[in-house]
């Protein structure tokens, strides 16, 4: 059966000499895995391009009962960017925005609101021209609606967090820990009623904020594990 639907591709590898394993995410049947043939082949060029992370598709699927793999019948360019593949910082943040939505966006079945709001956010990004150091905070924070554990304060991610790493580092008899959460409160307070006005003052409480996120995250997605590349964004946001 054939199923027409928009997606938002997250990552793939490499399968055989020519195809991709690609994860995407339909707006009509959720998380899905494609066997894309032949799109490493050196002609016609370019059609790997398509499966960056985040690139917006117009898809033809084939569907299985079973679920498991299945295969791309026809694909194209939904929406063409203008900024994302061109500015190394906007990539670096997709790169691992893409990494942290494949690890916690995993139901193989409709979900509107989420397509909606992955959909928006993207677009939104690629046509910022600038100010967009924050949107990787402020996309993470909103996201956590749509997953369930969404917050309507700073407070309830660093009372968490911190409530975590006191256990932890009592139970390893380390004392209290490095980090004094509290102080997040109002930056995570700002990025959550007004993004647009949000004063963080500089790339390193950025990294901290966001080191703060994932630990929260990690506490609520059962194993998130370490994400790879948060190193590379970190270029990004010492900026």
């Amino acid at each position: 059966m054939l199923i027409k639907t928009r997606g938002i591709v997250l990552n793939y590898i490499r399968y055989r000499e020519t195809s991709i394993i690609a994860r995407v995410y339909t707006e009509r049947l959720g998380l899905q895995t494609y066997i894309v043939n032949g799109v490493r082949k050196a002609k016609p060029p370019g059609r790997i391009a398509l499966f960056q992370p985040f690139t917006l598709l117009e898809l033809v699927a084939y569907t299985s009962r079973q679920g498991g793999i299945t295969r791309l019948s026809e694909y194209r360019c939904e929406q063409q960017f203008r900024t994302l593949p061109y500015d190394v910082r906007k990539s670096s943040i997709v790169l691992f925005l893409s990494e942290m939505v494949s690890r916690t966006v995993l139901e193989e079945e409709e979900n509107e609101p989420m397509f909606n709001f992955l959909h928006e956010s993207i677009l939104a990004f690629d046509a910022q021209e600038s100010g967009f150091e924050n949107f990787a905070l402020v996309f993470l924070l909103q996201l956590t609606a749509y997953l369930g554990f969404g917050v309507q304060a700073g407070s309830e991610i660093t009372t968490q967090v911190a409530f975590a790493t006191e256990s932890a580092n009592s139970a390893r008899g380390t004392g209290p820990a490095a980090l004094r959460f509290q102080e997040f409160d109002q930056y995570f307070d700002e990025l959550l009623r007004d993004p647009a006005s949000a004063t963080v003052p500089n790339g390193r409480i950025r990294r901290e904020l966001l080191d703060v996120l994932i630990r929260y995250y990690q506490l609520h997605v059962e194993k998130l594990g370490d994400i790879r590349s948060l190193s590379v964004l970190s270029e990004v946001l010492a900026e």
